[in-house]
């Protein structure tokens, strides 16, 4: 009789421990996971802020009295894609997945030089044309009349954790900003 009650006694001990078990492996995996995707949107912000801070100073370098042009975007791929897909339909690559980051920049003010567009990655796209916002100043005397830039910066990754990325939607993150020049 005595024996009977211990083997009950030392499944019912097993099932509880399986169940501690089986609750401990489902917490750590989501909390991998939350750990992850935080990792992948902290990633991304940090691209962002360093895009935004790049435009500023390709606009800030760059002699648009020359040329008569300004610079528009600056795009990128980091950590690389999967070689042959476009950034736009690509997937993650195997290393953790790679960022699309396109940056947009906006000019404001009047009597701008800027009649040509120019993008920092050489790309011949000529999609967009209008990227100069006039204001109503009344000293347009100084010979650089531009007062400012907006910079909008789009990072966009998919999540490497899923069984097929190339099914997964992007994920992006967008950051914009308006800067004195």
């Amino acid at each position: 009789m005595r024996n009977a009650f211990s083997m009950i006694t030392a499944i019912f001990v097993i099932l509880i421990m399986a169940t501690v078990a089986i609750l401990v492996m489902s917490t750590s995996g989501k909390i991998i996971k939350e750990t992850s995707i935080q990792f992948r949107k902290e990633q991304a912000m940090l691209l962002a802020r360093s895009y935004t801070e790049l435009a500023v100073l390709a606009v800030t370098n760059y002699n648009r009295n020359t040329s008569s042009d300004c610079i528009e975007d600056i795009d990128g791929v980091v950590n690389a894609l999967i070689p042959g897909d476009s950034p736009a339909t690509g997937v993650s690559s195997t290393n953790g997945g790679g960022y699309d980051v396109q940056t947009r920049i906006y000019y404001l003010g009047n009597n701008l030089p800027c009649s040509n567009s120019r993008k920092l990655n050489d790309s011949t796209d000529t999609s967009r044309s209008n990227t100069v916002i006039s204001t109503d100043y009344n000293d347009t005397s100084s010979s650089d009349a531009i007062a400012g830039i907006i910079v909008d910066v789009y990072v966009r990754y998919k999540d490497p954790d899923v069984s097929t990325p190339s099914g997964s939607p992007w994920i992006t993150y967008h950051r914009r900003t308006l800067q004195k020049i």
